[in-house]
């Protein structure tokens, strides 16, 4: 039951963030320029994202033996966690500017012009490839995290109620989820991506951890205290 939560979570929070990007280009290009061309661009690409997911998700699990395959998500969760975590501690200690998405917003409509006739094409285009480039880190996320442990439909239903828990958030509202606390929820994914990678990674290796999963939790204290460190030490010279 911890090992599902966590999964879901993970998948949950992960899906969330990038969902929300994807949102601000479709909100964009719709209140911009109408909503047939973003809307058919965004089917487009969750259905190409669905397929990746079938395809690729039961390819991993059914055709790579436990333990390389352990290694081999661990070590791409790991990857991926750093790189989030990288960034949260840089924009936690000042030295990065806080990701916006008002300003993603406003960037995105002043590249477009008014209604375009007929059928537009620049909005399809857009909206397509904004959903599925975000799409791609959730579909990464969804697999990575759930392809151990037989975690993969939490996983994916994680997944997939983030994705609709913004969409409608976004209907109602209309706008851009600024007051989503988008660079929190990056820092703490970045957290759990990193700690699940390691934890899977060294299994794959033929490690053994003490309490078995609940040993994640550990490790994601210890690289909170480290991220935390690594702010306080960023900000120390720019303090002098």
């Amino acid at each position: 039951m911890y090992q599902t939560l966590l999964v879901f979570g993970a998948a949950f929070l992960g899906s969330a963030v990038e969902s929300t990007e994807a949102l601000t280009i479709v909100l964009a290009v719709g209140l911009t320029r109408g909503w047939r061309a973003p809307l058919l661009g965004t089917v487009a690409a969750l259905v190409a994202l669905a397929v990746l997911v079938i395809f690729f998700g039961q390819l991993i699990v059914t055709r790579i033996p436990d333990s390389a395959l352990k290694l081999l998500v661990g070590t791409l969760l790991l990857l991926f966690g750093l790189r989030w975590l990288h960034k949260a501690v840089l924009r936690s200690a000042g030295v990065v500017e806080k990701h916006d998405e008002d300003m993603a917003y406003r960037n995105t409509v002043n590249q477009l012009q008014g209604p375009a006739p007929g059928r537009d094409w620049v909005g399809f285009v857009l909206a397509l490839k904004g959903v599925f480039l975000e799409g791609l880190e959730v579909v990464f996320i969804v697999i990575a995290v759930g392809g151990t442990g037989r975690g993969l439909p939490a996983a994916v239903v994680g997944g997939l109620l983030a994705m609709v828990v913004v969409a409608v958030a976004g209907v109602v509202v209309r706008r851009p989820l600024a007051r989503v606390p988008e660079n929190t929820l990056k820092y703490a994914v970045g957290v759990i991506l990193t700690s699940l990678g390691t934890f899977w990674a060294a299994e794959g290796m033929g490690a053994s951890w003490p309490l078995d999963f609940v040993s994640i939790l550990g490790l994601a204290v210890i690289y909170f205290a480290a991220s935390r460190l690594a702010v306080v030490l960023i900000r120390r010279p720019a303090l002098a």
